[in-house]
C-alpha cells in the first residue's frame, strides 16, 4: 500500500517563534511542475507590525554585542545550514525545478557566503571608520553605527538571493523584517529554522510570507522602521509607491532590481554599507 505524503503547512518567523498568520489564512505554494508542495502562511498588516516590535525589541542588544560576538553567531548559522544542505538541495530542486549540480551550487555559495559575511563583522568599522584630521587641540574620529530596523522585500532566488540581502543587515548590527519571495517562500521559513536552531537571538531575523503588494507598504510606512531595502520589488509601480511611503519618515531605501545582481559574484561592501549611520565624536587633546 502506497504511504500517503504528509504536506506541510509553513509558518511565519517572528521573534524567534514560528506563529501562525493571525488572520488564518495560507497559500497553496506549487513545485517546477505545477504540483502541490506545501502550503505557506500568507501573513497580514498585523503580521508585519509584530515582526517590526520583534525586530525592535531584539535590536538592543544585537547591535550592544560585540562585533566579533556577531561573526561568530553568524558563523554558527554557517554551519547548521551546511549540517541540514541536504534538505535545501531537495527544496531548491522542487520549487525551482533545477538540477542537482545547479542546486549543490546555490547552497554552497549560500553558506561561503555568510561565512564571508561573518568575517566581516569584526573588520567593517575599521574599514569606514577614521581618525578625521582637524585644525585644533582636537580628537575627531568618524565610526558607523548600524541604523535600526530594516524592512526587506526578498529576491526571487530563494536561498542565495536570500542570504545576501540578510548577512549584511545583521552583520552591521541591524535587526530586520523581510518578506520572503512569494513564489518559493519555502526556504526562507526553513532558513528561519536554521537561524532558530543556531545561536542568533530571537527577533534579529524575522520572515513572513505572502503577497509583497499587500504587506510592504505596511513596513514601508511604517515608523519604527528605519530603512527598506526592495531588491525583490519588480514592479516599477510599486516600487516608486515604496519609496515615496519610505519617504515618510526618512528611511534609507535601496532599490536595486534582481534583474541587474549576480548572486554568485563576490559581494561588495555596499550591502553592508547601506545600513549604516557614521557617528562623529570630538575630543578635547590633553585634558
Amino acid at each position: 500500500m502506497a504511504r500517503i505524503d504528509v504536506k506541510k503547512t509553513y509558518k511565519l518567523y517572528i521573534g524567534g517563534t514560528f506563529p501562525r498568520s493571525e488572520s488564518g489564512r495560507s497559500y497553496v505554494v506549487n513545485d517546477a511542475k505545477g504540483n502541490l508542495l506545501a502550503n505557506a502562511a500568507q501573513a497580514s498588516r498585523k503580521d508585519a507590525r509584530d515582526a517590526v516590535i520583534a525586530a525592535r525589541k531584539a535590536f538592543g542588544g544585537w547591535s550592544s554585542r560585540t562585533a566579533y560576538n556577531r561573526g561568530q553567531v553568524i558563523y554558527r548559522i554557517a554551519e547548521v545550514l551546511e549540517g541540514r544542505r541536504e534538505q535545501f538541495v531537495a527544496e531548491l530542486r522542487a520549487s525551482e525545478g533545477i538540477t542537482a549540480a545547479k542546486a549543490n551550487t546555490f547552497v554552497d555559495a549560500a553558506i561561503d557566503r555568510l561565512v564571508w559575511y561573518a568575517g566581516w563583522a569584526d573588520k567593517i568599522t575599521q574599514v569606514e571608520g577614521t581618525a578625521n584630521p582637524v585644525a585644533g587641540p582636537f580628537f575627531n574620529i568618524s565610526s558607523p553605527e548600524p541604523t535600526g530596523v530594516v524592512a526587506v522585500v526578498a529576491p526571487a532566488g530563494p536561498l542565495l538571493g536570500l542570504v545576501s540581502v540578510v548577512a549584511p543587515i545583521i552583520t552591521t548590527g541591524n535587526t530586520c523584517v523581510v518578506i520572503a519571495s512569494e513564489a518559493h517562500p519555502l526556504t526562507a521559513i526553513t532558513l528561519g529554522e536554521v537561524m532558530a536552531t543556531s545561536d542568533l537571538p530571537g527577533g534579529v531575523v524575522n520572515v513572513l510570507t505572502g503577497s509583497v503588494a499587500e504587506v510592504a507598504p505596511w513596513l514601508a510606512s511604517h515608523m519604527d522602521v528605519n530603512a527598506i531595502d526592495l531588491t525583490g520589488v519588480t514592479d516599477v509601480a510599486l516600487s516608486t509607491s515604496l519609496e515615496v511611503a519610505a519617504a515618510d519618515n526618512l528611511k534609507r531605501v535601496r532599490r536595486a532590481p534582481e534583474a541587474a545582481v549576480d548572486w554568485l559574484a563576490t559581494p561588495g561592501l555596499d550591502r553592508m554599507t547601506d545600513w549604516l549611520e557614521t557617528k562623529t565624536v570630538w575630543h578635547p587633546i590633553g585634558i
